[in-house]
């Protein structure tokens, strides 16, 4: 099993979980993190560092965020890897209590 970044971490893209990740199995995008499945080794590290709480093991992914799974999965095998922390956008915390952002993901 893997774990799943939800859209609350679009526009937020706080880095703090890739600090912790022992794998590296984190994918960057430009506006949001995703997970690459086959490099996460399932170690939960990274959930309790996002500040917005956008990651969840695959089987708690809420019904309404069930196409992040797959999300995560595509994006991962585009983006590159991310292994250090670095600055949010300037304007993540206006943006971390916010629902409904996938259609910011192309933004």
């Amino acid at each position: 099993m893997t774990h799943v970044v939800l859209e609350s971490c679009i526009r937020c893209k706080y880095t703090d979980c890739v600090d912790v990740c022992p794998v590296d199995c984190f994918r960057e995008g430009p506006n949001f993190l995703t997970i690459d499945p086959d490099e996460c080794i399932d170690c939960a590290v990274c959930i309790p560092e996002c500040p917005v709480n956008a990651i969840v093991p695959e089987e708690d992914v809420p019904g309404d965020q069930q196409h992040m799974i797959k999300l995560n999965l595509d994006l991962a095998k585009q983006w590159p890897s991310i292994t250090k922390r670095k600055t949010p956008p300037p304007d993540a915390d206006e943006w971390k209590d916010r629902t409904g952002k996938l259609r910011e993901l192309i933004k």
